[in-house]
């Protein structure tokens, strides 16, 4: 048992760091496409924007909808990355556990 899972526990975790860096990436952009550093015009920028909203929102869309409305201020990629990083830390527990 160990030797499957413990290579699928290490892809999971890996999977988990690599889509919060797709959040980060994502809510980095929003930002600098609101502040107009970048242009939306740009067919570049927009496939980049068009391919993290639909890897992001997916999952940001039901947080937001449990969060309070705070005006401009988007609290849903912190509270995000909050869970995967504890979501990880399970994982990296369990992974300690069988190993």
């Amino acid at each position: 048992m160990d030797v499957i899972l413990g290579p699928v526990l290490n892809l999971v975790i890996t999977v988990i760091d690599l889509y919060m860096w797709v959040v980060i990436i994502a809510v980095i952009m929003s930002w600098l496409t609101q502040f107009n550093v970048v242009n939306m015009s740009n067919r570049f920028v927009y496939t980049v924007m068009s391919i993290l909203y639909r890897l992001t929102e997916p999952v940001l869309m039901p947080i937001r909808r449990i969060l309070p409305n705070l005006g401009g201020l988007d609290l849903s990629p912190l509270v995000l990355i909050l869970g995967l990083v504890f979501l990880k830390e399970v994982l990296i527990r369990l992974a300690i556990r069988f190993v």
